[in-house]
């Protein structure tokens, strides 16, 4: 099929890949598959079917939750920040969700229930990242409300999230686990590792993990790549070429005219910019590939377009393709460039990129279902 503007290709056998890294990193935990934010914008419901063998999933909200079972996901829903109003906890209830609990108002809203099924709740616990979480000198008597309520199933465990795991470097990680193994009870599970965690600190793989940027192909530090973790990138993103141009020395180039050629040269227009997700502030010399080779952008980007610098690809036509980031360019670079995270970008592409999987190979596919 022959795309003509920004389309972003979801390769589900590399998303598979990713989590079987996770599985070999933490062998002996279950795992909690991040989706969250549409699947960090490669999309929720392809997601969840590519990954239906993970032990569940987790999101960041209710909706999110009821997107999932709308969609005849079946396994476990873990809804990170928990119920935001008795509504949602009802909701929770009456669709079997896992929840954060963080604060004691969404222990009144459980104690408020009308019978029915148990809900699965997980003490979020404040260990170092002053977000969301109990203080740990509140977690006891959390932990005896919730034991003596019937509206929830036995205690599933403790769970926190982690502040500096991106930095493999830093004591703060080890000290937050120690920190929620010290209030867990006999018959409480854990659930500590993200991306970062499970990667780098063998004390985050608890009995429940849950990696996120790591299954999409991204990588969670600053100092090691995604192919050094022996992940593959899940989403490449390209468009097309819609104009080629010759300037002069001198020519300045787009909004502000920011750039000025340095002599005679080709430019292309390419179809993609700020409107699509692609990084506003972007500089020039920001690559993209075009027919494999790395050229630079040029000017600012616009809300469609951005320009480039053909020089190396004189014979660039209107029509060939240009790769935003994927195999051969990394995510992580291009958000480098940009002065942001690789998770900002690809949560951030918008509505109007196509999405469009690449089917698993049938012998991949034979692998990894034991079929």
């Amino acid at each position: 099929m022959r795309f003509t503007g920004p389309h972003a290709l979801i390769d589900l056998a590399a998303l598979r890949h990713n989590l079987g890294v996770a599985r070999q990193r933490a062998p002996a935990s279950c795992i909690w598959a991040v989706i969250k934010a549409d699947a960090y914008g490669h999309g929720l419901e392809r997601v969840a079917a590519a990954l239906a063998v993970a032990d569940g999933f987790a999101v960041a909200r209710v909706e999110e939750a009821l997107h999932l079972r709308a969609a005849g996901v079946a396994q476990p829903i873990l809804v990170l920040t928990g119920a935001l109003s008795q509504e949602e906890t009802a909701a929770a209830q009456a669709h079997r969700l896992d929840l954060a609990l963080h604060q004691g108002e969404q222990m009144t809203w459980l104690e408020a229930l009308p019978p029915g099924p148990p809900l699965r709740v997980w003490i979020k616990v404040d260990t170092g990242m002053h977000r969301l979480g109990l203080d740990p000198a509140e977690v006891p008597a959390i932990q005896s409300r919730l034991a003596a309520c019937p509206r929830v199933a036995p205690l599933p465990g403790l769970m926190t999230h982690l502040a500096n795991a991106d930095d493999p470097e830093d004591p703060l990680t080890d000290r937050q686990c120690q920190r929620l193994r010290a209030l867990a009870r006999p018959d409480q599970a854990l659930n500590i590792g993200n991306s970062g965690g499970l990667l780098a600190f063998p004390a985050t793989r608890t009995a429940w993990v849950r990696p996120g940027i790591m299954l999409y192909g991204g990588s969670p530090f600053g100092d090691l790549s995604a192919k050094e973790l022996g992940l593959e990138p899940v989403m490449t993103l390209k468009t097309q070429i819609s104009a080629v141009h010759h300037f002069h020395a001198g020519d300045r180039i787009g909004y502000g005219g920011t750039f000025s050629c340095p002599e005679d040269m080709p430019v292309g227009v390419a179809a993609i910019g700020y409107g699509d997700g692609y990084p506003r502030h972007a500089p020039t010399g920001t690559p993209v590939l075009v027919g494999g080779q790395r050229v630079a952008l040029i000017g600012r980007v616009s809300m469609d377009s951005i320009s480039l610098d053909l020089r190396l690809v004189p014979g660039t036509q209107p029509g060939d393709e240009a790769l935003l980031w994927g195999p051969g360019l990394p995510v992580e670079e291009i958000a480098q460039a940009a002065g942001t995270i690789n998770y900002a970008l690809l949560c951030g592409l918008s509505a109007r990129v196509q999405r469009v999987s690449m089917p698993i190979p049938q012998r991949i596919w034979a692998t990894i279902t034991g079929g």
